[in-house]
């Protein structure tokens, strides 16, 4: 009977309450590995093995030969400088991976000290190459073996590596200078006889948004090689979520994905409300559906309404934008807010709907559903938007899993993965809608999902406005959420509730999660780790165009340069959410 850990090094478990999948696993595992490892199913239900160091790429080449876990979803690292509890390894590398068959999911962690490395997957899930990258920026782990351990998030002149537990979240580094042009693969590029011309876009430039560069060599018109950087509106989220108590992280969920912000409220306290063992009421769940599905509509709408402006098709900008701004007048009349909206608390919603909102949401839609329709006579049969979308960043099934797209992207590819069918939430199961799915992948498949995915949600919306629950909006926990403010100032219990939440935060058990929904984007992750403590020790949020846009510089290698432009704009970049 093998004996593992988790963060608290007081509790233990044993296989006796792995769960069944998990179990399943270990005995399929060669024996010499299997005796390497440590498996456990955490108190939420995350299954977790810890593997050594040297034993990494052989049990990630064992799941993926398998076929067991095709996806890899994250990588991340934490540093337990603060909260050792025993512990002989100061860093602690965790990977998340992903089935796409089974749905499964699967936790790898490995232990290293500093000077310590751990060798790279990369070459195993080409996914890992970017996650990797980021991980070494942030905490300083060397991944042995990897292609392009540089600075990425942060600029070049960066000294240090923020993340750790002893890097001051007020210590700010300035770069005073900029790099020429730079690519991954310079020592095994050959040219050729070619006259190469280079070309810098952005990040001043109007179709990268002042955020993004985006390196290329040019032969004529096709892009011979590119590169990419980033990192122009990093905000390191991770390090403020730190320094703050955790409701008080709500308003910098915001900020990842602007263009649908109450999507990461939503995500985040989902995350935490599983990690503290509670269910929201059934009346708070309707208002997050409804939130979530306005949100995928506007951010939508963004997408589609600046890839026509970048293509030519200023007019659909105009007129999506009017039904944009009609959303964001139901946000403003919900909760004062319009684009930052931090709506959610941990434990439900801010407050309750106003009267007649939920006619006023049907009512938009009604006029929404409407404008999408004529966005569609404009965009969709038209020989211009055609012959600049259609073939143009075309990708197969094959290759998007191997890069770890999810939503939108991966659904054009003809893969029908969203997680509100495969793994779903707040009843999104008890609901009728479809998932489109395109054929091609390419740009026009990416645009036709997006609109149908458009039309779905209006379903959904309808359907949940028409039969919204009654009951609280939140739960009643003392210990989760604050009190009505006519109980803090008209008794003493209400004034001592309050007072107690704010100054002492609510507090998850010891341990860690990972939890997803499906974003505009994707899959939108946390995985964050608890101490006890009021705020969270690790949080770490899985972005999904941060996975998107690793496989760009491949996209458009060998196509037109005004290609690249085009998918650019297909890919729906955030910055907000790409950097964080």
């Amino acid at each position: 009977m093998i004996e593992t850990t988790n963060l608290d090094s007081t509790r233990t478990t044993t296989q006796d309450t792995l769960s069944k999948g998990l179990m399943n696993l270990r005995g399929d595992l060669p024996p010499a590995l299997s005796s390497e490892l440590q498996f456990l199913t955490t108190p939420v239900g995350d299954d977790v093995i810890q593997v050594p160091p040297s034993k990494v790429p052989e049990l990630f080449r064992t799941l993926k030969d398998s076929g067991r876990f095709d996806v890899f979803l994250d990588c991340t690292v934490v540093d337990y400088m603060k909260n050792m509890n025993g512990r002989t390894k100061r860093f602690e590398v965790v990977y998340h991976l992903f089935s796409m068959k089974s749905y499964a999911r699967l936790r790898i962690k490995s232990s290293v000290n500093e000077g310590e490395s751990v060798p790279t997957v990369s070459k195993i899930y080409k996914a890992a190459n970017w996650f990797e990258r980021e991980a070494w920026d942030m905490f300083g782990v060397v991944f042995e073996g990897h292609p392009t351990l540089k600075r990425f998030l942060l600029h070049h002149e960066f000294v240090g590596f923020p993340l750790r537990k002893d890097y001051d979240a007020d210590h700010q580094q300035h770069c005073s200078s900029a790099l020429p042009l730079h690519f991954d693969n310079d020592a095994s590029f050959d040219p050729g006889d070619r006259q190469l011309v280079p070309l810098n876009i952005g990040p001043a430039h109007p179709a990268t948004h002042g955020t993004l560069r985006i390196m290329a060599q040019i032969d004529g018109e096709t892009i011979a090689r590119a590169n990419v950087e980033l990192g122009y509106l990093h905000r390191c989220f991770d390090k403020m979520a730190e320094t703050h108590p955790y409701n008080q992280v709500i308003p910098y969920t915001d900020r990842l994905n602007y263009c649908s912000a109450p999507m990461n409220n939503v995500g985040y306290c989902k995350t935490i409300e599983r990690m503290l063992g509670v269910e929201i009421p059934p009346k708070a769940q309707a208002m997050r559906i409804i939130l979530c599905e306005l949100s995928r509509i506007i951010d939508h709408f963004v997408c589609i309404g600046a890839m026509g402006v970048d293509l030519g098709a200023l007019t659909g900008f105009f007129h999506l934008f009017t039904y944009r701004e009609m959303v964001y007048t139901l946000f403003e009349k919900l909760c004062g807010a319009r684009l930052t909206v931090s709506m959610t608390r941990v434990g439900g919603m801010a407050q309750d709907a106003p009267e007649g909102w939920y006619d006023d949401v049907l009512d938009a839609c009604k006029k929404i559903r409407g404008g999408i329709e004529t966005v569609e006579g404009l965009l969709t049969g038209n020989k211009i938007w055609q012959q600049r979308t259609q073939g143009v960043g075309a990708i197969s099934q094959e290759n998007a899993i191997a890069w770890g797209y999810t939503g939108p992207l991966l659904r054009a590819t003809g893969v029908g993965h969203d997680l509100r069918k495969a793994q779903p939430y707040y009843g999104y199961d008890q609901l009728d809608f479809k998932i489109p799915v395109g054929s091609t992948g390419d740009v026009y498949d990416r645009y036709l999902v997006r609109v149908a995915e458009m039309h779905e949600s209006l379903k959904i919306i309808e359907q949940v406005c028409k039969n919204v629950p009654s009951g609280d909006y939140t739960i009643r926990d003392k210990s989760i959420v604050l009190p009505e403010k006519a109980d803090v100032y008209g008794n003493i219990e209400g004034l001592m509730n309050h007072f107690m939440l704010v100054i002492k935060g609510l507090r998850p058990p010891i341990g860690e999660i990972y939890d997803a929904t499906e974003a505009a984007n994707g899959e939108l992750g946390f995985y964050c780790v608890s101490d006890g403590s009021g705020r969270p020790y690790r949080l770490k949020v899985r972005p999904p165009c941060f996975a998107l846009y690793q496989s760009f510089p491949e996209q458009i290698t060998g196509g037109m340069l005004s290609d690249v432009i085009a998918i650019l704009g297909s890919m729906n970049l955030i910055a907000g959410e790409l950097d964080r």
